[in-house]
């Protein structure tokens, strides 16, 4: 703990599901944590959901980043020992203009990368996600993934989402190794990430959920999830500042796949007096692509219907040095603080 007192973080969405928990883990660890904010109207929102926790906020300081502005940005990385680039631009449906999304989040990372190299910082580590490894490869793709492996953002079949994180995951490594300090990075690739919620943001994966537990799903495509419990991953994120292990390297973190049938299934033993709520079967791929010329969501993820590679997370497992939380766990908690912020209808 005593090492860790005189270190400073610049954390990136901060204001995030799993920036929140990443937060909670540094303070817990005794770092200084700088966490950045589009709005620091939302400052006392975030201490409030960490101080619930138990977390001590006398080393919490707050300040204004914007993915797509420059201002700010050389002043918040002054004096940060390392930078945890956690920020990524955040939609509920796939955008019309795939720009909307791959712009902030490759400009975004330009602007915290470069602010950091300017400063002086240790290293950077950097969230990207299992969907720069895996998406795009149609149900014909290979049956194991692992670090090496890249998604091809110029093959025409990623989603905004997964082509966002790849081309932003690339120009970090660019960035990085141009600059002579490849070694300096670590990228965590994390799956789907569940766990309890610190506020009432659910996040993406949340945001998945409740909507299964308040009955959008009656039926679901034949699509799978790489899944992580966030407190996991957090642990994982902080694991990387300084173990040597994965520096320099791309670390995809998830420990279980399941279907979304599978996972409602797991739901319905969470909460089972929601089970007439939860899907009750698994569409045809004829149906599906049916249903996708009128819903440009489930048209942009077409090419992943039944595609469940295996995901080579023994990096992941290195930095943890702990069992996973079981997945059944992990979305009851999940499921459990979606009712206790009041997010499911009913």
């Amino acid at each position: 703990m005593a090492t860790n007192s005189n270190t400073t973080i610049l954390l990136t969405g901060v204001t995030g599901y799993l920036g929140g928990h990443i937060a909670l883990e540094l303070l817990r660890l005794g770092y200084h944590v700088r966490g950045s904010m589009r709005d620091l109207a939302r400052a006392d929102h975030v201490r409030q959901a960490l101080s619930a926790q138990g977390a001590d906020l006398s080393k919490m300081t707050f300040v204004q980043l914007d993915l797509t502005q420059d201002a700010g940005w050389d002043e918040a990385s002054t004096g940060a020992d390392y930078l945890m680039h956690v920020a990524s631009p955040f939609v509920t449906a796939m955008p019309k203009d795939k720009m909307q999304l791959i712009g902030p989040a490759v400009e975004g990372t330009e602007r915290a990368l470069q602010a950091a190299l300017k400063a002086g910082v240790k290293r950077v580590v950097l969230t990207s996600s299992s969907v720069a490894i895996v998406n795009g490869r149609g149900a014909s793709g290979p049956s194991e993934l692992g670090p090496s492996d890249w998604a091809d953002p110029e093959s025409g079949k990623l989603n905004a989402y997964a082509e966002s994180k790849t081309r932003a995951e690339m120009r970090a490594w660019e960035i990085m190794q141009a600059a002579g300090r490849g070694k300096d990075l670590t990228v965590i690739n994390p799956g789907f990430i569940l766990g309890p919620l610190l506020d009432e943001d659910p996040g993406t994966s949340g945001d998945l959920m409740r909507r299964m537990l308040n009955g959008e799903f009656p039926a679901v495509p034949d699509l799978y999830l790489h899944l992580i419990d966030v407190r996991d991953l957090a642990r994982i994120h902080c694991a990387a500042l300084t173990n040597e292990v994965t520096f320099g390297c791309r670390v995809p973190a998830a420990f279980e796949i399941q279907s979304l049938r599978e996972f409602g299934d797991a739901l319905k033993a969470a909460l089972p007096e929601r089970a007439d709520q939860l899907p009750k079967l698994t569409l045809p791929n004829w149906a599906v692509r049916i249903y996708a010329l009128f819903n440009p969501d489930i048209r942009a993820n077409l090419v992943e219907l039944g595609y469940h590679p295996s995901l080579d997370a023994s990096r992941g497992q290195t930095l943890l040095k702990q069992d996973p939380v079981p997945t059944q766990d992990t979305i009851a908690d999940m499921a459990r603080s979606l009712a206790h912020h009041g997010l499911l209808s009913g």
